[in-house]
């Protein structure tokens, strides 16, 4: 019998994906599996996971009973990564972000784990992917991707050569994941580092032995507001003053180092939300250039994708954007709210959207200081204790953001953990450009793998 061509709904008995509403985390329980632990080396429990009750599981999450043999395909985010369910790590349950696939009789479970890794389905992946903040491919479309596949037996042998070729490789690529996750912990340990007082020398400790006059936190926040209130409205940086300066936090924040204080993040900068979008502003005289969630990842601006709409002049000078300016995500997936970039004036007379809050810094703050924070409270998690979660989107709020606690240190301190961080970021930036070619280069050569494997149909 002769290659069949179908879709993948008529090759699987089930195809399903994981929680839409992942319940709370809990202590003890069964692991919720999302797409950062699928890797074509297997279930990776290292990328850690959320555990939740076994009540929840059989009333809430089980979409699914995972066997062995199923497919396991992300979905969301990172799409097209694959792996083969084993006995190994039953039971489990799964996240949205994970499909679940559960091959007939006829087409055997690695077959299908490799034909999903060809070009040709990666291809309809990318084609087929829908979102803004995170892309997803939805399973009823999931449901029409093709398949092509020989009788059982060459099936089997396809797959015999692919796992000769490729074992090595997986495994490659599992240590070269291992040192990007590394990579991810160091950053956000120098990050936690550097908002603790840990990362240089604090200006207290330099003074000390100098004997010499430093200005503490607290009078630099005196010194700054009492100029600014002198200054003319206009050309003040915050007008007025937050109800408190004191965090609005239920737990008890930890001693700040000698010469820091805490504060509010509205206490040393401006915090605004960007101007909602209607289809009114699609078209006007005083078209802008806005950026949106679509634009702001951690620490990068990404302008391969900027949108225009109306703003008069008046809308323009509320939400035009300054260098230096901080965007955070208002409105994303639950661990990327909050997500931080600071601007440099990448667009002339840009504004933004309500997908994004802006912090602009006082004189108390610079900016690269700010976005070390923000980006310090993103990696603990800090803005998704504040966020409202709706569906599968977290939104941050711009009151709620701004009554978040902030470590201010001296301004000389400042700029040394400014200068410190990055000098630290830069040597893992190289080390990571490493990683991710190795990474391109396993690519290359599983494709090229695959297509020798199943040659004559995966066709370019």
């Amino acid at each position: 019998m002769g290659w069949q061509s179908k879709t993948l709904a008529e090759v699987t008995e089930l195809i399903t994906d994981g929680s839409h509403n992942p319940p709370p985390a809990q202590d003890e329980g069964i692991p919720m599996l999302s797409a950062r632990n699928i890797s074509p080396a297997g279930i990776d429990l290292n990328a850690g996971f959320r555990l939740v009750s076994e009540k929840d599981f059989l009333e809430e999450v089980r979409r699914a009973d995972p066997q062995p043999g199923d497919v396991l395909l992300t979905i969301v985010g990172t799409i097209g990564r694959t792996t083969i369910v084993s006995e190994h790590h039953l039971p489990f349950c799964l996240q949205r972000s994970v499909a679940l696939l559960r091959p007939k009789d006829d087409l055997h479970p690695a077959y299908l784990n490799y034909w999903i890794q060809t070009p040709r389905l990666q291809r309809f992946f990318a084609l087929n992917a829908r979102g803004t903040a995170q892309k997803g491919v939805y399973l009823k479309t999931l449901k029409t991707a093709p398949v092509e596949y020989p009788d059982v037996e060459e099936q089997k042998s396809i797959c015999a050569e692919l796992d000769n070729s490729l074992s090595r490789l997986n495994a490659c690529v599992h240590q070269l994941e291992i040192v990007q996750a590394k990579l991810k912990q160091a950053r956000a340990s120098i990050l936690k580092a550097a908002v603790e007082g840990r990362l240089v020398e604090t200006e207290a400790e330099l003074v000390r032995r100098s004997g010499s006059y430093y200005e503490d936190a607290e009078e630099l926040f005196e010194r700054v507001n009492l100029e600014a209130a002198t200054q003319p409205a206009e050309g003040r940086k915050r007008k007025g003053a937050p109800a408190s300066i004191k965090p609005d936090t239920e737990a008890e924040l930890p001693e700040p180092p000698v010469g820091w204080t805490w504060v509010r993040i509205d206490a040393v900068g401006a915090v605004q939300l960007g101007r909602q979008r209607t289809p009114k502003d699609h078209n006007g005289p005083h078209m802008c250039p806005y950026m949106r969630v679509a634009n702001v990842f951690e620490d990068r601006i990404d302008l391969s994708d900027v949108k225009e709409m109306n703003f008069t002049p008046e809308e323009q000078e509320t939400f035009r954007l300054e260098y230096g300016d901080i965007l955070l995500n208002e409105g994303q997936s639950p661990h990327l709210v909050g997500r931080p970039a600071i601007w440099r004036d990448e667009v002339k007379n840009a504004c933004f959207q309500n997908t994004l809050v802006r912090f602009r810094a006082t004189d108390a703050v610079l900016p690269r200081y700010a976005l070390i924070v923000f980006r310090a409270q993103l990696h603990a998690r800090r803005y998704l204790k504040i966020a409202k979660i709706t569906t599968n989107i977290a939104h941050l709020g711009a009151q709620r953001f701004a009554s978040v606690e902030f470590p201010l240190a001296p301004l000389a301190e400042q700029q040394r953990i400014v200068a410190e961080v990055e000098r630290r970021f830069s040597v893992l930036d190289q080390v990571e450009a490493t990683v991710n070619a190795s990474l391109r280069r396993c690519g290359q050569f599983r494709q090229a793998a695959l297509k020798r494997a199943l040659v004559g149909r995966d066709d370019d």
